[in-house]
């Protein structure tokens, strides 16, 4: 990246990665749905679980839209490497 251009916002990735993010919360509620019958719970259907993972696919983007930013900033020497 050369100085005159700007890094993508926090919020920019979060726009480019919900529909990763979504589709990673949708199958992870449908697996728990399917532990659920071990302990007597009804099912989760994969139609549910995707309906669901529209709202909670938000707070799941904006941490794996930091997280991402994180690691670019550190990729571009912008802040030290974590231990």
């Amino acid at each position: 990246m050369t100085a005159t251009e700007k890094p993508w916002s926090v919020k920019k990735l979060a726009v480019v990665l919900y529909p990763f993010a979504a589709g990673a919360v949708a199958i992870n509620l449908f697996m728990l749905g399917l532990m659920g019958i071990a302990i007597g719970l009804p099912a989760i259907s994969p139609e549910v679980a995707l309906v669901a993972s529209i709202p909670l696919g938000i707070p799941a983007t904006w941490l794996f839209a930091k997280w991402v930013r994180n690691l670019m900033d550190e990729a571009d020497g912008r802040k030290p490497p974590a231990d």
